[in-house]
């Protein structure tokens, strides 16, 4: 599934393209995704797109009277399109197309993903479940040490709690704790204070250094222009399971499933 970074990549490929721009109409061959598409959206013409944003794995485009909202779910992508002569393919589900012709097609071969329209974003009870964003100011040391204390969960699985903290994801969480030295299994609430701040420290430089690099492509992730990602060249733990150590040099990686998702780790290094 895209996490933060990837869909961060995908903003800002379709930023420049659609921000300022009307929409001629949308095209949707298939209503069944994850839930049915808006109505509204199956409606909607001649609308100037006034802003985009992210908020954690969802796309929200600002139109006049409303929202776009949409989110990728396990197999989904969006692609700039600079004409209509691309051939359609079987899940090519919704075209949104423009004044001046340019597409951005969805597709999504396991229809996990949403396209959703809403008046005000605070109508949302998706948007609403939503904990803090990692990147932002205030995801701080104070905020995730009160975070943790009455939690008797593994660190790891604190990380991946989209109620916690937004699109930080598996890949990034794994990574995020080896460079902070921390094992992932031990409980939330046994981290102090310097480790907390650490930590931040470790989850801000990841993803800032996957969104550099486009994100991570393991199975089928691109960006909008077709494009794999590159931070699958930098990940340091994540998938090494048996392979030594990049840091010690003197342990393999061990993995294990947590929380329904692999976790690596390494002995030597986190604590």
């Amino acid at each position: 599934m895209p996490e933060l970074p990837e869909i961060e990549t995908i903003l800002y490929n379709i930023k420049p393209y659609l921000i300022g721009k009307k929409i001629a109409y949308i095209l949707v061959r298939n209503v069944n995704l994850r839930w049915l598409v808006s109505k509204e959206i199956l409606n909607l013409h001649d609308e100037l797109i006034l802003n985009i944003k992210r908020k954690s794995k969802y796309l929200l485009l600002k139109l006049q009277y409303g929202w776009i909202m949409i989110h990728l779910g396990m197999s989904g992508s969006l692609r700039i399109l600079f004409n209509d002569s691309t051939t359609i393919t079987k899940h090519d589900h919704i075209d949104l197309v423009l004044h001046n012709h340019i597409i951005l097609r969805y597709n999504d071969p396991r229809r996990f993903g949403c396209w959703l329209w809403y008046k005000k974003l605070s109508d949302s009870n998706l948007l609403s479940k939503i904990g803090i964003e990692p990147l932002s100011k205030n995801f701080n040391k104070q905020y995730l040490f009160i975070k943790t204390r009455n939690k008797n969960v593994s660190i790891k699985q604190l990380l991946i709690d989209n109620k916690i903290v937004a699109g930080i994801g598996n890949i990034y969480s794994n990574e995020s704790l080896f460079i902070a030295g921390i094992n992932p299994e031990r409980s939330a609430n046994s981290l102090n204070l310097k480790e907390i701040k650490l930590l931040i420290n470790s989850i801000k430089h990841t993803l800032r250094n996957a969104i550099k690099y486009g994100g991570t492509t393991l199975r089928n992730f691109s960006n909008a222009y077709g494009i794999a990602g590159d931070f699958n060249q930098k990940l340091k733990v994540y998938g090494r399971k048996n392979k030594l150590c990049l840091l010690c040099k003197t342990s393999v990686i061990n993995a294990k499933k947590q929380c329904q998702r692999m976790t690596y780790w390494c002995d030597v290094c986190q604590h």
